[in-house]
């Protein structure tokens, strides 16, 4: 299996067929991990898909990978939610792929939304942090019933109940557009991409003419 081969898109009716599939995926890896993913049923996702917001990847007609979007407390929060790979394909970066799929897709259609996650994978985290995400506490989220409602799936859900939503097994992690102390770190890292860029080129020229 090739990575390369791959594609990650926007779901959509003709992806209906793979329904079954997703949610059996998600069930299996929530037994696997011992740890919480809110359970959706078939129109749920079905729904998702034809709205648009929905993230599938496939290789070939294969299925790889799903996430979809959702929007809460009027559209001023966005979640990336249900990511979930393939086991074939673990390990090969597909999830990394889909995460930063959803995260531009939730950018173009809810450019002032605070994005948001609920997770308690490492790799999913290492992920978010990647794309600017920052961990916070759960009062710095969405306060939308409806969201907390679908919490309700999950096998933790017991331990959000008794801690009065306070925290639970999952990290939340919160991306800010309108954070200015996010937005000082990234034009810090882009400098310093732009300098070590700079000396990669000045190491090459100096190493070029000492060979002349």
């Amino acid at each position: 299996m090739e990575s390369d081969t791959i594609k990650i898109m926007v779901a959509n009716e003709s992806h209906y067929t793979y329904i079954d599939e997703i949610l059996s995926t998600i069930e299996e890896s929530s037994k696997d991990r011992g740890t919480g993913i809110a359970k959706r049923s078939p129109e749920y996702v079905k729904n998702k898909m034809a709205e648009g917001k929905a993230i599938i990847a496939l290789d070939g007609e294969v299925f790889a990978g799903f996430c979809y979007i959702e929007s809460w407390g009027n559209k001023q929060y966005v979640a990336n939610s249900g990511l979930i790979v393939n086991p074939t394909y673990r390990g090969h970066g597909v999830a990394k792929k889909i995460k930063k799929f959803s995260f531009d897709l939730s950018r173009q259609r809810f450019p002032n939304a605070k994005l948001f996650g609920l997770t308690s994978g490492a790799a999913v985290m290492k992920i978010n942090t990647e794309l600017g995400y920052v961990p916070v506490t759960f009062a710095d989220l969405t306060d939308d019933e409806e969201f907390w409602k679908g919490c309700q799936g999950c096998v933790n859900f017991d331990v959000l109940q008794r801690t009065n939503r306070r925290y639970c097994i999952c990290t939340a992690m919160l991306y800010d557009p309108n954070d200015p102390n996010r937005r000082n770190r990234e034009e810090k890292e882009n400098e310093a991409k732009k300098q070590n860029k700079k000396s990669v080129i000045t190491d090459f020229i100096n190493k070029f003419k000492k060979l002349k």
